[in-house]
């Protein structure tokens, strides 16, 4: 039996790790100076009201070797191997120190998704599905390679005080973007993230034209998964999404998703993104 894990960052929906059995990695999350756990004891309605109050916005904490190690250990002794795929590199130092980890533990393969939320959550679908299907190691990992430089991230912006809190960008960007109403578009683009255009207008109109821009015309895009995630408290943003996503009428299942801490942590709320897998 090959054991697939992943780090909380990927951002599945429970129903999906329960239903692959899939062992999860919990960030670290310094929030009013003391250590939760990613997902566990602490959750996003957290952060949104610490920092609604006059409180400093969290830090995120990567997943340490030894923890990774322990974990590790544990699992090798029920599995024949175990592949855990890891945020992407340039994000978070989680993925060296599972390899770190990984050294020091027969059978484990660590795998860097250089993605974040469920563009590394497609990755872990895919890889649990063909383990279940009774795929080999060399087959899960030769699949993971061929799929990683074909999923596209991305996601817009209501807000930006959660990403100049964070020193991410400044104060003067983030005040002219909001009196402008510029809502930016990133994507993940070899492993980092890049503004790639700014939107303008109500977050429900961007939403709109953001999600129809990434599809429309598109040939070239395995049409069989579409992944939504989101920081919204409720479905306003994400039932856009999907109405567009059904009214293009070639997706054949749309997963949703909401962002879990270490996301909300850096993008804040009002953020809607749309993974998509690329043919080739």
């Amino acid at each position: 039996m090959i054991k697939i894990t992943t780090d909380s960052t990927c951002d599945l929906p429970s129903s999906l790790l329960e239903r692959y059995k899939i062992p999860v990695f919990p960030l670290g999350v310094v929030k009013g100076g003391r250590l939760f756990r990613d997902g566990e004891n602490i959750h996003t309605a957290d952060i949104a009201a610490h920092v609604d109050a006059g409180g400093d916005l969290p830090t995120t904490n990567a997943v340490n070797a030894a923890d990774y190690e322990d974990a590790f250990r544990k699992l090798t002794e029920h599995c024949d191997a175990v592949i855990h795929i890891n945020i992407g590199s340039a994000f978070s130092c989680c993925c060296q120190n599972a390899r770190l980890a990984a050294e020091e533990t027969p059978e484990v393969y660590v795998v860097d998704s250089e993605n974040l939320t469920v563009g590394t959550g497609l990755l872990v679908l895919a890889a649990a599905e063909a383990a279940e299907a009774g795929k080999s190691v060399g087959e899960i990992l030769a699949l993971l390679e061929s799929m990683i430089p074909r999923v596209e991230t991305s996601f817009v912006l209501d807000r930006l005080d959660y990403m100049k809190k964070g020193g991410r960008c400044s104060a003067v960007t983030a005040l002219g973007a909001n009196l402008l109403k510029l809502h930016p578009c990133i994507e993940v683009i070899d492993g980092k993230m890049s503004v790639v255009k700014k939107y303008r207008g109500s977050i429900e109109k961007v939403v709109r034209d953001y999600v129809w821009e990434r599809i429309q015309n598109r040939n070239d895009l395995d049409t069989s998964t579409v992944l939504i995630v989101d920081t919204c408290s409720g479905d306003e943003l994400a039932s856009i999404a999907r109405d567009v996503l059904h009214s293009d009428g070639r997706f054949g299942q749309i997963l949703e998703a909401k962002a879990g801490c270490t996301i909300f942590s850096h993008s804040g709320p009002g953020t809607l993104g749309v993974i998509l897998l690329r043919k080739t």
